[in-house]
């Protein structure tokens, strides 16, 4: 009888409730701020990130997780008659994390030859960030609880992967400015002229989409955006940071302007708030475009 573990990471931002009610691993991101070091959602949780975030000068930087890490986990399910293990990674473009977790299933199988008639390690690239694998990974767990096997989960993942985009804005530049996702002449120009981007993030890539001129047009142009591009009737999830009433706010324009509500909420932890500060909001669908 098949068992099957899946695993991600933090970047992935699935709540703790998702992560018990799955039995999901979340291999968490070891952050530095300063001289110190912590885990993510071991050390803090987002609310208490983001007061650190907001009192540092700085941009934490994050570690990839390695392949011994990873090959540690494999190891113990493998140990404990796991049958298949399903990995979702952090984007390939900007982590080593994936090529990591792959290394470390070759390391795996050429330490324990005996196992490969016994366990499969999938390890899936996201190419993406928080809900755009956090949310399918989710699904692909309640499937599993209803039978599905591992292959067909792996190719639900992918599949759903190969449709998603996020669409999503920061209210501060600085974040961007600092860590090098926006240069910083534009985002010297943009904050001068009051000028937010509205950011994809799409086949491994973030690109600014285009520009807008204020804090009120930020949810009107991501309700715009996503109601001429996602697949009809399909699922949607808001993304939000340290701004709460941002998230409420534009699930309601979303359902207003869809007819349904959002599938999910995800909040974004230290990984991404470190480059897009804890003040961002956005829209996770499946694209027609795509």
């Amino acid at each position: 009888m098949a068992k099957i573990k899946l695993m991600t990471d933090s970047a992935s931002d699935i709540s703790f409730e998702n992560e018990k009610k799955y039995d999901i691993k979340v291999m968490n991101f070891k952050l530095v701020m300063g001289d110190e070091s912590y885990v993510s959602r071991v050390d803090f949780d987002n609310a208490k990130f983001y007061e650190m975030l907001n009192s540092y000068d700085g941009i934490p930087t994050h570690s990839q997780i390695t392949s011994f890490e990873y090959l540690k986990e494999f190891e113990k399910y493998y140990k404990e008659g796991y049958t298949d293990i399903i990995n979702v990674t952090i984007n390939s473009n900007a982590s080593a994390t994936y090529s990591n977790s792959v290394m470390a299933a070759e390391m795996f199988y050429e330490e324990h030859p005996e196992a490969k008639d016994k366990i499969n390690i999938y390890n899936i690239d996201s190419e993406s960030y928080t809900a755009a694998y956090g949310y399918p990974l989710c699904r692909a767990a309640s499937k599993i609880s209803r039978g599905a096997t591992a292959m067909e989960a792996v190719n639900y993942i992918k599949n759903y992967i190969s449709k998603c985009v996020i669409y999503f804005a920061m209210y501060t530049l600085k974040y961007a400015k600092k860590s090098g996702r926006i240069p910083s002449a534009a985002a010297f120009v943009g904050e001068v002229m009051g000028l937010k981007p509205v950011m994809r993030i799409c086949e491994g890539e973030i690109k600014t989409h285009e520009k807008i001129r204020g804090d009120k047009a930020i949810m009107p142009k991501l309700e715009s955006i996503a109601a001429g591009e996602i697949i009809p009737q399909t699922p949607y999830c808001i993304i939000y940071g340290s701004d709460l009433n941002a998230r409420d706010d534009m699930a309601q324009i979303m359902t207003k302007k869809l007819g349904y509500p959002p599938a999910d909420f995800y909040q974004v932890g230290a990984v991404i708030a470190s480059n897009a500060g804890p003040r961002v909001v956005g829209v996770m669908f499946r694209s027609r475009n795509r």
